[in-house]
């Protein structure tokens, strides 16, 4: 892992380490991934999130935590995905691929895999997600808002109990 690489985008998710927890790392790295618009890499990064959630599983003992973290993060020229696991058994890993292990505290491991960025690409060159304010579709279904008279809710909210500073009303 470069120590010289700094984080620019991260994102991770816990699962349980269950077979369905594969699927959900599926989903989890397309998500990621079309949200930063690297979508030419999901593939990739895919069997390789996927391989190591499902080693995971095959990995953990039912009578301790079966808590993973599976986590997305751009630093430098690389794409690293890690997981965080209490036992682990690495899978075997592509030659083309830098991967490596960490033992951290509480007897949990991280193990770390980085995917190469497409040529003319870095971290610090993938633009954060953009999220668009939307209104519910309850909210669409009624139409626009409607105009609130402030003094009707100061109104409203004495009757119920002095909230804007008067004496509450009779009880």
């Amino acid at each position: 892992m470069q120590a010289n690489a700094q984080t620019a985008q991260v994102d991770d998710l816990t699962l349980i380490a269950l077979p369905t927890a594969v699927n959900c790392a599926d989903l989890f790295v397309r998500f990621t991934l079309s949200e930063w618009r690297l979508r030419n890499m999901v593939g990739e990064c895919s069997v390789v999130a996927c391989a190591l959630v499902e080693a995971a599983i095959e990995s953990a003992d039912p009578k301790t935590s079966r808590l993973i973290t599976l986590r997305l993060r751009l630093s430098g020229d690389y794409l690293v995905v890690e997981l965080e696991a209490a036992r682990f058994v690495m899978p075997p890993a592509s030659p083309d691929l830098r991967t490596g292990e960490l033992q951290l505290a509480g007897g949990v491991k991280l193990i770390w895999c980085e995917i190469p960025l497409p040529t003319g690409v870095n971290a610090g060159a993938v633009p954060l997600p953009r999220r668009e304010r939307r209104r519910s579709p309850a909210a669409e279904a009624l139409g626009d808002e409607p105009d609130v008279d402030p003094e009707l809710i100061q109104r409203i909210l004495f009757g119920l109990g002095g909230s804007m500073g008067g004496p509450a009303g009779p009880r």
